[in-house]
């Protein structure tokens, strides 16, 4: 019953609506071929600004959006998320269809879990709460900490986490707080603090090592997840870092990896995207053109050339927009790019100690709680519904 009431929430303004699919965006598709596909003009797109029609080009491939349809099957909104704070919302008013962007309405949750290890913690992980999202996030920070092959049944695992819901489901990243792992009398944890994840001593564990993509005169636009724009009226994001250069710099791969795409991409213009370990992507934009022989499938090195600076696309000047990207949800490169594998110092490792304490008090009153498991549910959103006529 709550998750109708959430849903309707959104549409209540529409009494004619009377059914909502939830639908996963197809892989390579865009906002201008999905107005295409649904017969909507796509002076939708065209109207739109600069910044608006630049995040259009955000939409992720498998992201689950919501179309609303009436009672003849034709559309009267959709809610298509981009990034995990706002959503493109298209909506029909006086037979003319308006796009804006809209925060994404979202329950914020603090959960905890203690197990002993049966199997596997992925696999322990999966059968006590059904949730993929925590058993990845564990699986990826506990890597190499730990021999997760060499537990024992009987050993014990502790997480304190967040996570978010939006429309009765689970959406975007989940953050570990802190994970502890015993084993053979011994407790190991890692803490999450301040968007990375270290261990006791306040070193960080994440090896993967970006580099700065492209010699820069200045950062023109930094990395913001969403933010009011107060002379506009209007919500603002900027999923990435603007590096200012002359139109042919050479743009070198941040990281190690495997190009996945190569091409035009909507309001970015020529891009380029890489996989790389860890479940990273970074994505390459406005560029004026690609390294020769460069394609898809290619396997590059850290600081190998891939393309060239240019203003393509939806480009106010020449410049590198440089996107990041960890399991598919925009993250600030700054915080990954760095030059060497960093530990916390002075004030920064007390904070650290002072934080990490308290998160070892709550792993030890989760060990003594006996509150009950969530387990997230299983549901595909695809239904009618009625509704009264005003």
């Amino acid at each position: 019953m709550a998750k109708f009431i959430i849903l309707l929430s959104f549409f209540i303004s529409f009494a004619s609506a009377s059914y909502m699919e939830e639908l996963k965006w197809p892989k390579g598709e865009t906002f201008l071929t999905f107005l295409e596909k649904n017969h909507l003009p796509q002076a939708i797109y065209y109207t739109l600004d600069k910044e608006e029609q630049e995040l259009a080009a955000e939409i992720v491939a498998g992201i689950q959006y919501q179309v609303l349809k009436n009672d003849d099957n034709e559309l009267e909104q959709v809610l298509i998320p981009i990034g995990e704070e706002l959503q493109m919302h298209l909506k029909k008013i006086d037979d003319k269809f308006i796009m804006e962007i809209t925060p994404i309405l979202l329950q914020e949750e603090k959960r905890s879990l203690t197990i002993d290890i049966q199997n596997s913690p992925y696999v322990d992980i999966l059968n006590a709460t059904n949730s993929y999202g925590l058993a990845n996030e564990f699986a990826q920070t506990f890597r190499g900490e730990v021999n997760l092959r060499n537990l024992q049944k009987g050993d014990k695992l502790v997480l304190v986490y967040q996570q978010k819901r939006r429309l009765g489901k689970l959406f975007g990243s989940i953050k570990i707080d802190v994970s502890m792992v015993e084993t053979a009398k011994k407790k190991n944890y890692i803490f999450f603090y301040k968007e990375n994840y270290y261990d006791p001593k306040g070193q960080e564990l994440d090896n993967f090592l970006l580099s700065n993509p492209v010699n820069y005169t200045r950062i023109s636009s930094v990395f913001t997840q969403k933010r009011w724009h107060p002379i506009l009226k209007k919500y603002r994001a900027h999923l990435g870092i603007d590096y200012a250069a002359r139109i042919g710099t050479p743009v070198k791969s941040a990281g190690g990896g495997k190009v996945v795409f190569v091409g035009q991409k909507g309001g970015y213009g020529n891009a380029i995207e890489v996989s790389h370990a860890s479940s990273y992507r970074t994505l390459y934009a406005h560029l004026n053109g690609f390294a020769k022989g460069l394609r898809r499938g290619q396997n590059v090195k850290q600081g190998q050339v891939i393309g060239y600076v240019g203003n393509t696309g939806l480009s106010s000047g020449p410049h590198l927009h440089f996107g990041l990207y960890r399991s598919n949800v925009a993250i600030n490169p700054s915080s990954v790019v760095k030059i060497a594998k960093s530990a916390l110092r002075g004030n920064e490792l007390k904070a650290f100690m002072n934080y990490t304490n308290d998160l070892r008090q709550k792993v030890e009153s989760t060990q003594e709680s006996d509150a009950p498991v969530y387990k997230e549910e299983n549901f595909n959103l695809s239904y009618p519904f009625e509704q009264k006529q005003s």
